[in-house]
């Protein structure tokens, strides 16, 4: 039998801890709850009832029944308990707990009878969680009654609720509405009343199912459902009333008394979601066995909790703090980190908060020295032996802090291991100095000296000094022990009270007298009118001479005898001679590619003198020839004196060019006149069909800087040339830097110092000019360097500059117009300033022709032609009939002797011959009579762009079909025709049939529009420019159109191949080398050009730039950078590298004896010495290796210690390298550990983020927030203040022009609106004003009008009577004085346009509009309009009273003319 129960025994506990382990489980993740159950099962002794009947014998009861024959009395007798069998009358409290037994009706509890004040009372051995009540009853139910609970073993209690059928008067003062919250204690009436009188219920629930319960751990939540007692109290019992009658049979208060089938209290074992099963408290077996659906108060608690109620953390887990266990995280008690140097740990918030919600456990009795909330660090003078681990108990060791430099007796960090240096020490164990410090002493308070090195003269080193001696390096032109002099002499300055350091004079050899300076602050003497300290500026007011300064222009120049033209004193403008001024006029869009008025215009065989008289110096100077295209020149140079010297030499200008430079210098003498005689020649093998002239623009002489002496160094000349300083200045391009400062060196050499600026007050802006060249700031349409002339094209010099000289082309024969009046060279018949007229006597500009008045006018009208002022009596067109109001004696009949508009016809020659039709295409206007001759058909006026006889061509500047109206303007492109091809202010002339260009040398194209090959850039200054390939370099003359770059060999580069290419080295003209740089590892430039040195790019290095620097990854061309703790470590391999170097020192040589015994010191020596070398290759070892080298390195120190000399030679930052690599190491892990809780405060916020998107999902009932806030943020005061004031109002009132609604003026007054504002208030402000005006003014018009119209008619009236009596007078016989009256009730009857009633009518309209006007400067047009009809309305009125006088007039001549 015992065996039967041990086996029972074991197989529950098996079977219990695999219902453990699944629920375990369960909770892994989530919380977990024990299951519900009745907490009365089990618990008959913990269980009581204040009053029981039959408790201490028999007792009567009797129930309420309506059959005779039934039973009513019985007896109750609870002395023992209740037996089915043999004591079924015990009613004792126990009886109420569920059996689900089939005597479930046949017991109950009940008590005595007629006892209203009764309580049962369930006592419980621990806190449980309460969920309800049921109670059935087999009497009535109780008429008022209660229930409360205890969480204190019953010392205090709490109301859960009331009961009862008349709440207001058992109960009063408690509330009968439906509860507000869970916690709310109210009287409920559904559960007391008569019905049913047996089986009736009574149901408490803990918390009221119509609230929603967020979190079930919230203190007010927690204190309703737990519990550790609970109490019924029964307060009044249900009678029928008759309790108040005497009976003498029977007792009525036998028929009343509390009686209850069962008593059902649901709930769980409370263990804060930690635990999903309990156990008994006491924590024996109890009656588990026995009685099943015990629910037990002691939880089997997990996730690192026990207690109870699981209600705190085991020990040793409480680096969290203890929370109840949530629907989604279980809030697992965390084990505490001691390291292994503590067992156990309590919680503390303020570390728990201070790690930012990580860890709050904090070890108690910290072990093996160690200290902190983890015992994660050592005391203090310990740290952590980077070789151990921290959980190692030997981990914390002393520090090795050099007393010398460091502070508090060697304290260290106790995590590196990093001494306290004093102020001006560092290093690991503080055993050196600072840098820029040294003198490392143990009595200095900061350890070190400061280097007191002058930083301007000294050179920046890891060490600006020598730590012990304080030495500082020098740079290049400083001494002394501080570096703060500079070298003896009188080239060196600085280093006094300036910022400079020791630096030459460098005073500039053009600009200063001499190289030397003064030794303060390096001021070289200047020559005149220089300034700056090296003298290399001009002064204020004054200018450096460009390269051709000294130029002298065509148009300038004194003509030379042609083949066939006679000796010329000037050089004229019209063309047909040799030579011509052809001006050039300057526009803002088209680049200036000329000096002064424009050029000349030289035909084949004619030149040009120019007269050199005004050179500075004697040297040997360039002749340059500026010009378009191509023609032979032949100097001829001509010394003025006694003796005439003449030099001739032949210069080819090339016609793809536009400057000609003489090879070979002319030397001239300064203070001498010399005539420079170029003959232009074209060249006999040329094209015949080329141009025969050429445009000249310029002569000039650029000095040959070779022939100054004592100027400029080698290498500066070496630069002049490799910049092409010279040919840029000739051609006039932009200089590079390096040249300006040669140039500006030589111009003050040659004219001693600076040239003064000589602006024309008149003509230019101020009297200070460019630093370089002199080109003073012009005024508009002035020209000259000093702004002293009128541009071409120009008139009137003077203080607001010149006038555009404006010429008609119709009208003048030339564009130039008379430098001071700008009259314009008009044609015969033309006249005006500009030409844009006819003169007296013509008309129909710009052909103007003579007025046709048949000998009776002199004058016609300019545009029409109709003759004004007829002699004779005449009138008509051309004065061609006799005026039919004047009498005259006709003499001769005029004859129909010219023919129509459009036509054509002699009709005076004999035989009276007819008109035809002129021929002109479609291209004349037939209504014109002076579109053709009237007599030959000549087309003299054509339209649509046509010319000719029978304008039957397109005119100059247009092409196409002329016969078929389609002349199209030539569209050629400016930059790539021939300029004289193209007049200023009218399209470029092409071909009239095919629209083909006139093209510049270089431009080829139908529009001239593109490079022909060998040349590039159309939209240059002077059109299409010579590729100019060196033909050696490169593989053909071709070049690219845009950029110019020409095809270059291999080794070639540049624009015209005429440097070295990329990546080669050298001297073009020569030979250029390749760099062999590799282009992956190199900046751009690859190499150096004059050295061939390769420019490696960052992290790069090698002669070639092929490897990758120190501190770099090796993998070729990345070279990425490497982690920081490399570039430590390659540090200390220099370090070692230094140590072997200074070890050599102490090796003897081998021939060298050696004492007896040392030898195998010098072989032990020697194989430190190899180790030392194999140090300096570790940078890639891995750590083990290097550990292993270093372990042997520190034995091989250990083994020669008694060595001194060997000793003072290893330096010590080698044997620490190691310790820097593992500190950088935990700063790794310490970053990497901040990353981790980067990461998880990142998943908290993520967390955070989720549940407030919940929450806002919640309120999408609310309607369209997002719309809404949309619709808020749009809502803003200054568009309505914008459409009130006419301003958005964002700006500060004094500021604002329109005001706004919190702006006021000095006198307080709101300030809204303004004179410029469209806002409505101002707008309807200042309508209203022009309201009021307008009726003014018109009502002053009204008055005026009617004024107008009496006297016009009263005038009327008084000329009529008048006019009546004189030609009643003169002519009585003639005219009925009636008639007269009759005429002069007609011109009385005349109307004004408009009535008084109809102006006021015309005021109210005005009104109404402007009571509703939106723009009111279209409206004040439309206002002012009507003004202006009033005026002419007053203008009438005054028109119609001549009007009538001359009517009457005319009326009486014609009456009166004689019939014959």
């Amino acid at each position: 039998m015992k065996l039967y129960y041990f086996s029972f025994f074991y197989l529950f506990l098996f079977l219990l801890n695999k219902i453990i382990i699944f629920l375990k489980e369960d909770c892994d993740v989530n919380s977990c709850h024990p299951q519900l159950g009745d907490l009365m099962v089990g618990r008959a002794a913990q269980l009581s009832a204040s009053s029981t009947c039959g408790r201490n014998g028999p007792q009567n009861y009797c129930i309420l029944g309506y059959l005779e024959d039934e039973q009513k009395c019985f007896k109750c007798d609870s002395r023992q308990p209740y037996n089915l069998y043999n004591n079924q009358n015990s009613h004792q409290i126990e009886n109420v707990i569920t059996t689900f037994g089939p005597e479930r009706k046949m017991k109950w509890w009940q008590s005595e009878n007629g006892v209203h004040q009764v309580s049962i009372r369930l006592d419980l051995e621990t806190l449980f969680q309460f969920s309800h009540l049921v109670l059935t009853f087999k009497s009535f139910r109780p008429a008022a009654m209660l229930v409360e609970r205890s969480k204190d073993y019953g010392y205090s209690w709490k109301v859960f609720r009331y009961f009862a059928e008349d709440c207001a008067s058992h109960f009063p003062g408690v509330s009968q509405g439906p509860a507000d919250s869970t916690d709310d204690v109210v009287c409920d009436s559904r559960y007391s009343a008569s019905e049913p009188s047996t089986d009736g219920e009574v149901v408490l629930k803990a918390l009221d199912p119509s609230f929603d319960i967020e979190n079930p751990y919230a203190p007010h939540i927690q204190e309703q459902i737990t519990l550790t007692n609970l109490r019924v109290n029964f307060t009044h019992l249900f009678t029928l009333g008759d309790t108040l009658l005497g009976r003498k049979k029977r007792n009525p208060q036998e028929k009343y008394y509390y009686a209850l089938y069962e008593m059902v209290v649901r709930g769980s074992c409370f263990c804060n979601g930690h635990a999903s099963m309990c156990m008994p408290v006491d924590g024996t077996r109890g009656d588990v066995l026995n009685e099943p659906g015990v629910i037990h108060g002691r939880c089997v608690c997990q996730h690192n909790t026990v207690g109870t109620n699981c209600e705190r953390c085991q020990d040793f887990y409480n680096d969290v703090p203890w929370r109840p266990a949530g629907q989604s995280d279980p809030h697992v008690c965390r084990r505490c980190n001691c390291h292994g140097h503590s067992e156990t740990c309590h919680f503390d918030i303020d570390q728990y908060q201070a790690s930012g919600g990580v860890s709050g456990g904090v070890c108690d009795g910290c072990r093996h020295d160690r200290m902190g909330p983890q015992c994660e660090r050592c005391r203090p003078y310990l740290y952590q032996d980077p070789q151990l681990s921290m959980e190692d108990p030997r981990g914390c060791i002393s520090c090795d802090c050099d007393l010398t430099g460091s502070l508090d007796n060697g304290l260290c960090d106790p995590v590196s291991g990093r001494c306290v240096c004093k102020e001006n020490v560092a290093g690991d164990r503080c055993d050196r100095c600072k840098f820029g410090f040294y003198g490392f002493s143990q009595e200095d308070p900061t350890g070190c000296q400061r280097c007191r090195c002058n930083f301007l003269g000294s050179v920046l080193t890891p060490y600006p000094c020598d730590q012990v001696t304080g030495q500082c390096v020098c740079q290049r032109f400083a001494m002394g022990p501080l570096c703060d002099q500079c070298l003896v002499g009188p080239c060196y300055w600085g280093l006094g009270n300036t910022v400079h350091t020791c630096s030459p004079c460098d005073c500039d050899h053009g600009g200063a007298y001499s190289s030397t300076c003064s030794s303060l602050d390096g001021q070289c003497q200047c020559l005149p009118n220089m300034v700056g300290r090296s003298c290399g500026d001009p002064a204020p007011g004054h200018f450096l001479a460009a390269l051709d300064y000294y130029l002298y222009e065509a148009e300038n120049a004194a003509p030379l005898e042609g083949k066939s033209s006679s000796p010329l004193r000037s050089i004229p403008l019209d063309p047909g001679s040799a030579l011509q001024i052809v001006p050039r006029e300057r526009t803002p869009d088209v680049p200036i590619t000329w000096t002064g008025p424009g050029f000349v215009r030289v035909l084949d065989g004619a030149g040009l003198r120019f007269t050199v008289d005004n050179l500075p110096a004697s040297l040997d100077y360039h002749l340059v020839i500026r010009y378009e295209p191509e023609v032979r020149a032949t100097i001829a140079t001509k010394n003025k004196s006694e003796t005439m010297e003449t030099r001739e030499k032949t210069l080819t200008i090339p016609g793809a060019a536009r400057v000609a430079i003489l090879d070979t210098p002319v030397c001239l003498n300064a203070g001498r006149r010399y005539y420079v005689d170029i003959t232009f020649r074209k060249q006999p093998n040329s094209n015949p069909q080329s141009s025969s002239h050429t445009l000249v623009d310029s002569m000039g002489l650029i000095p040959k800087m070779e022939s100054v002496q004592d100027f400029c160094s080698q290498s500066e000349l070496d630069s002049f040339r490799r910049f092409r300083c010279f040919e840029l200045a000739a051609e006039q391009e932009t200089l590079p830097d390096v040249c300006y400062g040669l140039i500006g060196s030589l111009s003050a050499r040659i004219h001693n110092g600076a040239m003064l600026c000589r602006c024309n007050i008149q003509g230019s802006h101020g009297p200070y000019c460019s630093k370089f060249g002199g080109l003073c700031e012009c005024k508009a349409n002035v020209v000259g360097r000093c702004c002293d002339s009128c541009a071409p094209l120009n008139f009137g010099f003077g203080p607001n500059g010149c006038a555009p000289c404006e010429c008609d082309p119709r009208g003048a024969v030339a564009e130039l117009c008379d430098q001071v009046r700008g009259q314009c060279p008009c044609r015969m018949e033309v006249g005006g300033r500009r030409c844009d007229r006819c003169l007296s006597g013509y008309y129909g500009f710009p052909l103007c022709r003579p007025c046709k008045c048949n000998g009776l006018a002199e004058l016609c009208d300019q545009d029409t032609g109709a003759c004004l002022d007829c002699k004779e009596h005449s009138t008509g067109y051309n004065c061609e009939r006799i005026n039919p109001y004047i009498y005259v004696q006709c003499t001769q009949c005029l004859r129909c002797d010219a023919c129509s508009a459009g036509f054509y016809g002699d009709l005076t020659a004999p035989g009276g011959g007819g008109c035809d039709e002129c021929l002109c295409n479609n291209n004349i206007d037939p209504a014109d009579s002076d579109a053709c001759d009237s007599v030959t058909g000549e087309c003299l006026r054509c339209l649509h762009n046509t010319q000719g006889p029978r304008c039957q061509s397109c005119k100059p500047g247009y092409y196409g079909d002329a016969l078929a109206q389609d002349c199209k303007e030539c569209s050629c492109d400016r930059q790539g025709t021939d300029v004289t091809q193209c007049p200023l202010g009218s399209p470029c002339f092409c071909d009239p049939l095919t629209g083909q260009c006139p093209c510049r040398a270089g431009a080829v194209g139908t529009l001239c529009d593109e490079c022909a090959t060998g040349f590039w850039n159309i939209q240059g200054e002077s059109g299409c420019q010579p590729c100019k390939c060196d033909p050696a370099n490169s593989f053909n003359n071709h070049c690219d159109k845009v950029t110019g770059h020409c095809q270059c060999r291999t080794e070639f580069g540049g624009r015209q191949c005429n440097e070295c290419g990329e990546n080669h080295f050298g001297n073009p003209d020569l030979q250029c080398v390749s760099c062999d740089c590799n282009m992956e590892g190199t900046d751009r430039p690859a190499c150096n050009p004059l050295t061939g040195e390769c420019l490696c790019r960052v992290g790069v290095m090698g002669i070639f730039c092929d490897e990758c620097a120190p501190g770099y990854d090796q993998v070729f061309p990345a070279c990425l950078p490497c982690h920081p703790c490399a570039v430590l470590w390659a540090d200390n391999v220099t370090d070692v590298h230094r140590a072997a170097q200074r070890m050599r020192t102490f090796i003897p040589p081998p021939r060298e004896q050696l004492e007896p015994g040392h030898s195998r010191q010098l072989q032990r020596m020697l194989e430190m010495h190899s180790k030392l070398d194999y140090l300096g290759n570790l940078t890639g070892r891995s750590l083990p290796r290097v550990k292993d080298v270093e372990n042997s390195h520190l034995g091989a120190v250990h083994i020669f210690l008694p060595h001194r000399k060997l000793k003072d030679s290893i330096d010590p930052n080698a044997i620490i390298a190691l310790e820097k690599i593992r500190k950088q190491h935990a700063d790794f892990m310490a970053d990497e550990k901040k990353v981790k809780e980067a990461e998880r405060a990142l998943e908290n916020s993520m967390d955070t983020r989720q549940e407030i998107k919940d929450h806002l999902s919640s309120c999408s009932i609310l309607g369209d927030m997002e719309g809404l806030e949309k619709k808020v943020k749009a809502l803003s005061v200054a568009k309505l203040n914008k459409n009130i004031c006419g301003g958005p109002g964002d700006e500060e009132c004094s500021k604002s022009e329109c005001g706004g609604a919190l702006c006021r003026d000095f006198l307080g007054q709101r300030e809204c609106g303004g004179p410029t504002c469209k806002g409505s208030f101002p707008v309807s402000h200042n309508a209203t004003k022009t309201a009021e005006q307008v009726e003014n003014d018109l009502i002053d018009l009204l008055q005026k009008l009617k004024d107008s119209k009496i006297k016009a008619c009263s005038q009327i009236l008084i000329s009529a009577l008048k006019w009546k009596n004189i030609y009643l007078i003169q002519n009585n016989e003639m005219v009925a004085p009636e008639d007269i009256e009759n005429l002069v009730k007609v011109v009385l009857a005349i109307q004004l346009p408009g009535s008084p009633d109809d102006i006021r009518s015309m005021i109210q309209n005005i009104r109404g509009v402007l009571t509703n006007f939106i723009e009111f400067k279209e409206d004040l047009k439309k206002l002012k309009d009507q003004a202006k009809t009033a005026q002419d309305l007053l203008e009438k009125a005054q028109a119609i009273r001549l009007a009538s006088t001359m009517f009457f007039i005319c009326v009486t001549v014609t009456l009166y003319k004689p019939a014959g």
